[in-house]
Formats: C-alpha cells, sequence, structure tokens
C-alpha cells in the first residue's frame, strides 16, 4: 500500500470556488482510479487561494488483473456483426470461444486484462482530471491550450510508501509533475521539497500557510471573538462572511480596527451591510447599546508594525464607504419625513414585469388583497391598505438602491421616522417574509395580511400570463412565495379557501389587462365585487352576462372559460408545494392525496389537520386493520357493481342480517355514523378518526363469520348494501382508496 499526494498550485482561486473545486478535485480522481482498478482506503482534499491539494492513503501499488467474459452474436451471424463485437472486445476471432446457449450457440470473448502501475494510472488519470476540471469560469494563458481557473504554476504528485517517495511522470501542457511546492506568497515563497503528505502539511505550516479551510476560520473566529471580549463586545456572527474569508488568506492575522464616531448613528444593518459587501470586514457590536462600533479584518500576512499599516489603510477606505451610506441615510430620512409618497409615484416608473405592469400598478391590487385578507387575519382593515401602500416605497430609496438586500428593512425604518403606526412599519419589513425554509415567519396580523397578499399576487400574476415554473426552472422564485403562503397561514393558524382569494385576484389582473375597454373593465370589476359577496365565483359569472351585452358578453364568456382552469392549477401547484412541504414533516403523499380528494381542500389548514389526523391513525394497528377491512369492502362492492351493473349505495336493512356478527356490524356502523359524522362537522378529525378505530373489530368479525355471494339474491344485495355504508362512512373521513399498500 502506497500514499498519494497532489498538489495544483496556481494564483488566487476565487473564495466563492474553492469548496466546490476541492470536491470536484477528490470525486474526479478517486472515481478515475477506482474506474482503472485502483482501489484506496480514504481520501481528503483541501483549498487555499493559491492551491488545491488532494491526500489519497492506502493505494493500491499496482491495478489487480482482470478476466471479463462478454457474450457477443450467434455463430452464424452477418460478418458485420461479429466484426462489430470483435472490435468492442479487442479480441481477434481465433480467440473468441462458442457456447452453446438457451437459443443455440453464441461466440463469448475472454478479455484478460494485466494490472498496471499505480504511477501509470495516476498519471492518466490527473491529466483528465486537469484537463476536464469543471471550473464556473476558467482561462487561457500563453500560448498553451489548457484551460484553468488563474495560471497553472505547478504540479505536486507524488507517490509514497515505505521505501520513500517516487514522482509521477507526468507533464500537462509543458508543467512537468514535481515533489515541490512554494509556502505564502511574501512570507515564504521559497521552493519547499516534500516526502508525504504530513512532511508536507508540516513544511506548508511553517512557511505560514494554513491547509485546512476549517482550522483558518476557527482561528480567525476564535481570535476576533477573544479581541472582541477583551473590549466588552461581541463579533456578529456571520458564517458566510467567515467561509469567503478563509478562502482569501492563506496566513490570517486578525485585526480589529475603529469605525469613526461620524457613522455610529446609522443603523446598526447599513454599517454591518456596507462592511461586509464592500470590505469583507466583520461587524463588532456593543451588546448593551447594540450599535456596531468597531470592525474585524482579516489580514493575509503578518508586518513588523503589527498590522497598523493595513488598519489605516482599511479605515480611510471604510471612511469613504459609510460617507456614502450616510449621505442616503440622511437625504432618505429627510423624504420619509417630509412625503413618503414622492417613492410610492416614483414606482410608477418602475417595471415590475412587462405583462404585468408597474410596480405602482402591483401595489394597488396587493392594496385591495390586503383588504380582502385583514378579516381573515384579525387586522385592521385601514392599517393593512396603509401598510400595503408603503410596503413597497424603500424600492425607491437610495439606500436600497445601494444595498438592494436592505429592501423592507430600511422600509421600516423611513415608515418609522415618517410617525407611521409601528404595526405598518413592522409590515414593510415583515412582509417579504418568509424568503427561505429556515426564515420566521411574520405574526402580527397586519404584517401577515400584507406578506399573503404579495406573495398571491405574484402568484396569481404569473399565472395570468403564463409564466409558470417549468421543471427546475423557477425565475421568479414562484415556489418559495407558495411555500410562503402555506407556511404563513400553518404557522399564524389562519382558516383561508384560497379558492375565492386567487379568483378574485386573477380578476383583478384580467382588468389591468383590459383597462382601455372601459366596458368590460366594468363588468369585470362587478364579477370581482360579486365574489367578494358571496365567494362563489360561478355565481359571479352568470349574474355579470345578465347585464353584458356585444363584444363585453363574448370577452366576459372567454373569462368564464380559462379562469377556472387557471385557478384550479394555481391551486393544484400549492398542493404540490404542500406535499413536499409535510413530506419534510414526516406525512406521506399519499396521505396527502387521500385529504386532497375531500371537499375543502383549498382551505390549508384544514387540510393540514385531516392529515395529520389520518396519519396518526394509520400508524395504529387499528388504522392499519381498519385500512385493510375498508379496502376489502370496497374490492368486493366495486367487483359486484361493475358485474351486477348497478350500485349498491342504500338500503341495507338489519332485518334481514341473519348472522350475530352482521348485525353486530349495524349497530356498529349505527354508532360510528352518530359519533363521526358531528366530529366532521366539528372539523375534529383526531375524534373522527377514534370513532373509525371503533368499527376495526366489528368489521374483522364480519368478514371471518359471513359470506357475501349467498344464493339468496335478498342477503347478498343486504350485505352489499352494508358494505357500502362501511364504504361510505370511511370515505366521509378521508378517501382511503388513495392510500396505498
Amino acid at each position: 500500500m502506497a500514499d498519494l499526494l497532489i498538489e495544483l498550485f496556481s494564483e488566487e482561486i476565487p473564495a466563492r470556488m474553492q469548496a466546490r473545486a476541492a470536491a470536484d478535485l477528490k470525486k474526479m480522481m478517486t472515481d478515475g482510479l477506482v474506474e482503472a482498478g485502483l482501489t484506496y482506503a480514504s481520501a481528503g482534499a483541501f483549498a487555499t487561494p493559491r492551491r488545491l491539494a488532494l491526500s489519497v492513503e492506502g493505494v493500491l501499488s499496482e491495478s489487480p488483473d482482470t478476466v471479463e467474459e462478454r457474450k457477443g452474436p450467434k455463430v452464424g451471424a452477418p460478418d458485420k456483426a461479429i466484426e462489430g463485437f470483435l472490435r468492442g472486445a479487442g479480441v481477434a476471432k481465433e480467440d473468441l470461444q462458442v457456447r452453446d446457449d438457451k437459443k443455440g450457440q453464441v461466440y463469448y470473448a475472454v478479455i484478460k486484462k494485466s494490472g498496471r502501475p499505480a504511477a501509470e494510472i495516476v498519471a492518466e488519470t490527473l491529466e483528465a482530471t486537469i484537463r476536464n476540471f469543471p471550473w464556473p469560469k476558467s482561462m487561457r494563458w500563453g500560448t498553451g491550450s489548457l484551460k484553468w481557473v488563474r495560471p497553472l504554476h505547478s504540479i505536486l504528485c507524488i507517490i509514497s510508501d515505505d521505501a520513500g517517495a517516487n514522482i509521477v511522470p507526468l507533464e500537462v501542457d509543458g508543467i512537468s509533475a514535481s515533489d515541490t511546492t512554494r509556502g505564502h506568497r511574501f512570507m515564504a515563497p521559497d521552493v519547499i521539497k516534500v516526502a508525504h503528505f504530513e512532511d508536507y502539511q508540516t513544511k506548508l505550516k511553517a512557511a505560514h500557510v494554513v491547509l485546512s479551510s476549517e482550522e483558518r476560520a476557527d482561528h480567525i473566529w476564535n481570535d476576533a471573538t477573544n479581541q472582541a471580549f477583551a473590549q466588552g463586545l461581541e463579533v456578529v456572527e456571520d458564517n458566510g462572511l467567515l467561509a469567503e474569508v478563509s478562502g482569501l488568506v492563506e496566513w490570517p492575522v486578525v485585526l480589529m480596527g475603529d469605525i469613526a464616531e461620524d457613522f455610529l448613528g446609522l443603523p446598526a444593518e447599513v454599517l454591518q451591510t456596507s462592511m461586509k459587501e464592500h470590505q469583507k470586514f466583520f461587524s463588532v457590536r456593543n451588546p448593551k447599546t447594540g450599535r456596531i462600533e468597531k470592525f474585524v479584518t482579516v489580514a493575509n500576512r503578518e508586518t513588523t508594525d503589527n498590522g497598523a499599516t493595513i488598519l489605516a489603510g482599511n479605515q480611510k477606505v471604510l471612511f469613504a464607504r459609510l460617507s456614502d451610506a450616510k449621505f442616503f441615510w440622511e437625504n432618505d430620512l429627510r423624504i420619509a419625513k417630509s412625503d413618503m409618497a414622492q417613492w410610492t409615484d416614483a414606482l410608477a416608473n418602475v417595471t415590475f414585469h412587462n405583462k404585468l405592469g408597474t410596480e405602482a400598478e402591483r401595489i394597488e391590487r396587493i392594496c385591495a388583497l390586503s383588504e380582502d385578507l385583514a378579516a381573515v387575519v384579525q387586522a385592521d382593515p385601514k392599517l393593512a391598505v396603509q401598510a400595503a401602500k408603503v410596503a413597497k416605497a424603500d424600492l425607491s430609496s437610495e439606500m436600497v438602491y445601494e444595498f438592494p438586500e436592505l429592501q423592507g428593512l430600511m422600509g421600516r425604518y423611513y415608515a418609522h421616522e415618517a410617525g407611521l403606526p409601528q404595526e405598518v412599519a413592522n409590515a414593510c419589513e415583515a412582509h417579504y417574509a418568509p424568503l427561505g425554509p429556515s426564515d420566521d415567519v411574520p405574526s402580527e396580523p397586519v404584517s401577515v395580511a400584507v406578506a399573503l397578499a404579495d406573495k398571491l399576487d405574484k402568484l396569481t400574476g404569473f399565472w395570468a400570463v403564463d409564466e409558470k415554473p417549468t421543471g427546475s426552472k423557477d425565475p421568479f422564485a414562484l415556489r418559495r412565495a407558495a411555500l410562503g403562503i402555506i407556511r404563513l397561514v400553518l404557522e399564524n393558524d389562519v382558516r383561508l379557501g384560497l379558492s375565492r382569494y386567487i379568483d378574485a385576484q386573477l380578476l383583478r389582473h384580467e382588468i389591468a389587462q383590459n383597462g382601455e375597454d372601459a366596458k368590460c373593465a366594468e363588468l369585470l370589476t362587478d364579477m370581482l365585487n360579486e365574489i367578494a359577496a358571496h365567494g362563489v365565483f360561478g355565481a359571479a359569472i352568470s349574474t355579470v352576462l345578465a347585464s353584458a351585452g356585444g363584444d363585453a358578453k363574448e370577452h366576459i364568456k372567454e373569462v368564464e372559460k380559462q379562469l377556472p382552469a387557471t385557478s384550479a392549477d394555481l391551486l393544484s401547484f400549492f398542493h404540490d408545494r404542500l406535499k413536499t412541504y409535510l413530506k419534510d414533516k414526516g406525512i406521506r403523499h399519499d396521505v396527502i392525496d387521500a385529504c386532497l380528494a375531500m371537499d375543502g381542500n383549498d382551505d390549508i389548514n384544514l387540510l393540514v389537520k385531516r392529515a395529520e389526523a389520518l396519519a396518526d391513525f394509520l400508524k395504529t394497528d387499528d388504522g392499519e386493520n381498519l385500512l385493510l377491512g375498508f379496502k376489502r369492502a370496497n374490492n368486493i362492492l366495486s367487483q359486484a357493481e361493475e358485474a351486477d351493473g348497478v350500485e349498491y349505495s342504500y338500503g341495507a336493512d338489519v332485518k334481514f342480517a341473519q348472522e350475530a356478527e352482521e348485525k353486530a356490524l349495524f349497530a356498529a356502523l349505527d354508532a360510528g355514523e352518530a359519533a363521526i359524522s358531528p366530529a366532521i362537522e366539528a372539523e375534529d378529525f383526531a375524534g373522527a378518526m377514534s370513532a373509525m378505530a371503533a368499527l376495526r373489530a366489528p368489521i374483522d368479525a364480519f368478514f371471518e363469520a359471513v359470506q357475501i355471494n349467498t344464493e339468496s339474491q335478498v342477503t347478498r344485495r343486504n350485505r352489499l348494501n352494508l358494505l357500502s355504508r362501511i364504504r361510505n362512512l370511511c370515505l366521509s373521513v378521508a378517501d382511503l382508496r388513495k392510500i396505498e399498500g
């Protein structure tokens, strides 16, 4: 057994590419080695700004001899078929063996391959890896044809064992493999000769290079937090920034600097964002005041003045950056305190989507929907509308133009400074949430109303113009919007019939698209008002059609034809997102399908409560056995109905019952109906499932003791109708026909 060490030494690799590159190097090399018959014990990949490294332990010294038998064409097959087989197998015709097969004699090729030395396989695999490496972006340099992320300077490739280390003979575009590398660019740039991985890692550290990105990150964080703690401060945690900064340095030196007093009054988020985005600085907070008062930067070298010159340069650049931020903040505050309408009016010139109009038009629709939803989420309708009107105002501000990631947050600050109610200010920030699965969900009623309206308008808009997600493509983040609505509804325990609001908002988009036709827009608005009053799309169309005429009437008929299908398709999209969400909660897709088949499936909250109760029920012995009993009853009944050409759905009478188990089942079904129906009416699904569990024993006993298909047709029909009662009662809780197994 031997160990393999590879290093690809280049100009600086972008930090964002390093982790993926290290993983790709490991995968491509180890897959290639194994495919060539060279197994190994373990492998580890590493990345610094200037190098990718791979250590593979326990590599075979050579690949084993192999024998492969390959079945070929029949004896007597056309010459071309035999010649193709010979080419593929790499053997001559006289080397073929003839063997008996089920359909006659066939040719077999026995392909023997001798093992190859590890160095030969490594050289072949590494060259293929380098030439085909999947960098997101790569470049050529000089006169060579090789492409790499940055100019590649050297290749270290050695195989070491107890006898010593041997350089793998390899040359790629004039770069020959060696057993040497270099240390830190400035602090130890000389050539270093290495013998194995431990020697390589030790000598690199002595040359001011920390090979492990995790070790660099730990050093940065520990040193930064210790320095902050010594001054009674704390470093604002940012794992993404930590990973990025650890990829910018090979020898991290942590330095803490001051923020000028002029800028300490800026919102903490503004300071943090500006320093992170432009300078890659960590923010240091005073835990007593919440203010960002200092910063941490990470240098790539030690200096004789202990970093004083580096800090001075960084503080000079930071002063210029924060001066811009301060100007934006103060200018925006003046507008916010005087008239935020300047910003909302400006959104009339900002296109949301070329088919969906401007941001200002979108705000109008969100205001209308927020008012509709306010009662559902127990919010003040006036506050909901007020919040919807200013929720996007900060998109016109200079601060958000400079730092788009601060949208919403700055809206909260500006609304607060404008003297708007706190609920309105909070909604400006919270209505974007949740953006991801780990984000908190807004809980204030006004914020919930605007957040729901914002996401529903977005979804219905893109459905209205047929810009739905396809495959893995979702450029407008519509899946995220749907999941956001689901979480808003469930985590705030909101009872919401989605179909009514989807229909209403689809109509608002239809009105926006037909604004030039005044009569048509008027009729569509009447239809919208009907839905708002009664919540029934079909009745709304009928009412409006009665007063329509001419082209407008034809357009309304076209809407009648298209809108319900669009609405149903969007609801189905919600159901698909819900399945994904509940799958992560441990609820099977067939359980969800069984509940989706029931009435009220546009009420996400109701749907989930039913699914959770059914899932819990099916985990019990009673639930599992009752499901078997239901499926047996349903199968017998379905087969009888198909054979007889009739539906056995009523008429079961206990007076025709003959067996004690049969009479007991009648009594159990009577008791079950008396308990299950009120429970379903009260949406007590756990209670309904509990009542269903009581049916398990009498159904089991019935099937054990009673023969359905008897010679007496009266008895047979009565028993089939009894099975129908079992089916109908179970289906009143959920469509158990959709449960697998």
